[in-house]
């Protein structure tokens, strides 16, 4: 039987990493000409699922590596061009307002090839507890 000093550590490593897990990506990012902007996140009806939002700025001719996330990523272009490479397929060129799927697991890229920004809105529907950004 756990006690209760247990359960409070239990409760501290578990804030931690959220934490962690949502510095990880922004630290990254900077580094890359891409910023993040965390907009929500939510418990969902499915056990063990959180939903994820963040906006995704790219400045121009930046990029960001091939990385995965623990659950499904559905992405809308809000601005601009973005080019997305998901693992074993073609690259694929989305202007504003259209929308890519990217399964759970599949690493995957995004660059902007112009002269100009570009944003997009990710959306995560992840395992709670996982942090959201893999890189491979």
């Amino acid at each position: 039987m756990e006690t209760k000093k247990q359960k409070t550590w239990v409760v501290i490593a578990i804030i931690i990493l959220g934490i962690i897990a949502f510095l990880v990506p922004n630290q990254i990012a900077a580094q890359t000409g891409v910023k993040r902007t965390n907009l929500q996140q939510h418990d969902l009806s499915v056990s063990g699922r959180e939903m994820v939002q963040a906006r995704i700025d790219f400045e121009k001719h930046s990029a960001f590596g091939y990385h995965s996330h623990p659950g499904e990523e559905i992405i809308y272009v809000i601005e601009g061009t973005l080019e997305y490479q998901i693992e074993g397929e073609k690259p694929v060129t989305l202007k504003a307002g259209e929308v890519l799927f990217i399964p759970a697991g599949k690493f995957h890229s995004a660059k902007n090839n112009t002269n100009l920004n570009a944003a997009e809105l990710a959306t995560y529907i992840v395992e709670k507890g996982k942090p959201i950004l893999k890189m491979k």
